[in-house]
């Protein structure tokens, strides 16, 4: 008796996935997430005053780190070997925050979702961690695939 669910056996014990039949294809996941914060935060982040220095900048760097480690983080990911790993952030002065985006690449076996989900959150966290001094009622939210190409499953195009 088999699982319908691919990270089971069929005694349904944890299994990570054999992705050595698939096909490799480029594959391409873009995710993103906000952060709102008091509008006094968001000025000294803007004007880079904060205590611990660049905020955004250390951010895009820690979502690089973030994807590039997601198979130590997430117990079924496979070890990818990425080819690009982009991070933008959107000033949002309206809310006030930022929109963290993480576009990861490969031509690989296995989508690269999850480490583009993984990377908005640790920026996003990042963010959080070297602001709270400033505000400690910042709200992440919305982290989410906005769209991912290649593989057996197709395109996906968030509405």
């Amino acid at each position: 008796m088999s699982s319908d669910l691919t990270h089971l056996d069929e005694s349904k014990r944890p299994k990570m996935v054999d992705v050595g039949v698939k096909e490799e294809s480029e594959r391409i996941a873009v995710a993103s997430g906000t952060i709102q914060m008091s509008p006094e935060a968001y000025k000294a982040v803007i004007e880079q005053t904060t205590k611990k220095g660049a905020v955004l900048h250390t951010a895009v760097i820690a979502a690089i780190m973030g994807a590039k480690k997601t198979p130590e983080l997430i117990p079924m990911c496979h070890p990818l070997l990425l080819t690009s790993i982009n991070c933008d952030i959107e000033e949002l002065p309206e809310l006030p925050g930022f929109k963290l985006i993480v576009t990861c690449r490969l031509k690989g076996r296995t989508g690269v979702e999850m480490e583009a989900l993984t990377g908005v959150s640790v920026g996003l966290l990042t963010i959080y961690d070297m602001v709270k001094a400033i505000d400690k009622g910042m709200v992440i939210r919305n982290i989410q695939l906005e769209r991912k190409s290649g593989g057996k499953s197709g395109d996906f195009l968030r509405q």
